[in-house]
């Protein structure tokens, strides 16, 4: 546990002296193992299977991440009014954030509250304004509540919410992380280039700004340059584990050339395997983004604890994970100890 004489080290800290790690995906990976259903996206599955949201909080933490984030993305007013279950909603959150505390707390880790993109904000309508800053409000009191030391407000399209997100986040005295969700379109939905968008949120006293979800390491990375050098302050990256190219460069964009029968007609967001990163793809992003000058890392949507092992490796990190990392030198057909017959290894050569 990194910590002072004072105490343990709170986010600002720990970024003065190197990268934080925070592990995300708890959506898609929940989704995978079947405990969380795609479309609505809600996730009921802290009050459903609360040892299943621990277990993967305690696996990203064993992997390499500093950051335990409590699981209340789309856990907001609005997604459960939309499946008929606002009387949830309380509960819900102050579940997942009783969860993600234990784990936090256990491992010395981050503890961190988070909101999300509402889907409802309307740069035109007053009134929703009014409506997402309401929602905003109940989840960040809760988490304030619930002693986080951060929190993270996460995959904002229009730049304006993310403004709206900042000033409740700052209302309760608490460090806010805000990453913006940048589509096909390499800009927010107001027009404003990343660049642009995040230093207004720097300007506006975002402690951490960058990007998160929608795109891949390939087509986050080519944004990320002008972020850092339009603020201040660490930048962010935590893009998705898919090979996003720049002809399809969100997740949602993807199209598989081989097979075409898919439910409504894209892979997107249930079968997104085909275009996987490997863990090795994760840490080339890593380095070339730490390059870059990004402070704040992750992975989003469809990640693994693989991907943030890899992740933390390339940050020169050796999380407890790493004592399971690949070594394929005993390996039977493939390696290269003395030990291994020869005959394996020679028929290893035909595979």
């Amino acid at each position: 546990m990194n910590s002072t004489s004072e105490g343990p080290l709170g986010l600002l800290d720990r970024l003065a002296r190197g990268p934080v790690l925070c592990a995300e995906g708890y959506l898609f990976e929940l989704e995978r193992r079947g405990y969380l259903q795609a479309g609505a996206y809600v996730p009921e599955v802290v009050l459903e299977h609360p040892a299943e949201v621990r277990a993967l909080h305690r696996q990203f933490v064993h992997a390499g991440s500093d950051v335990v984030e409590a699981f209340t993305y789309y856990g907001h007013r609005e997604k459960l009014r939309l499946i008929g279950k606002e009387d949830l909603l309380e509960p819900l959150n102050r579940q997942a954030l009783d969860i993600a505390e234990g784990v936090a707390r256990e491992s010395g880790a981050l503890l961190a509250g988070n909101i999300c993109n509402t889907n409802i904000f309307d740069p035109g309508d007053r009134e929703t304004s009014r409506q997402v800053r309401s929602m905003f409000s109940e989840q960040v009191g809760w988490a304030a509540e619930a002693g986080v030391d951060f929190v993270i407000g996460e995959t904002y399209s229009y730049a304006s919410e993310a403004l709206i997100a900042l000033e409740v986040i700052q209302q309760a005295e608490l460090p806010a992380v805000i990453t913006l969700a940048i589509h096909r379109d390499p800009e927010t939905r107001e027009g404003w280039s990343p660049a642009e968008a995040c230093k207004r949120l720097a300007d506006a006293g975002a402690d951490v700004v960058g990007l998160n979800c929608i795109r891949g390491p390939a087509t986050m990375l080519p944004l990320l340059a002008d972020v850092v050098a339009a603020v201040d302050v660490p930048v962010a990256a935590l893009p998705v584990p898919y090979r996003t190219t720049a002809e399809e460069p969100s997740f949602q964009s993807l199209r598989d050339p081989v097979y075409d029968a898919y439910p409504g007609d894209r892979p997107f967001p249930t079968a997104l395997d085909p275009f996987m990163c490997t863990r090795y793809e994760i840490a080339d992003f890593t380095r070339a983004a730490r390059d870059l000058g990004v402070s704040y890392f992750g992975v989003c949507c469809g990640a693994g604890p693989h991907h943030i092992r890899s992740m933390a490796e390339a940050l020169d990190r050796t999380p407890p994970a790493s004592r399971y990392s690949a070594d394929m030198s005993k390996h039977a057909f493939l390696g290269s100890d003395a030990a291994l017959k020869q005959h394996n290894l020679s028929y290893g050569r035909s595979y």
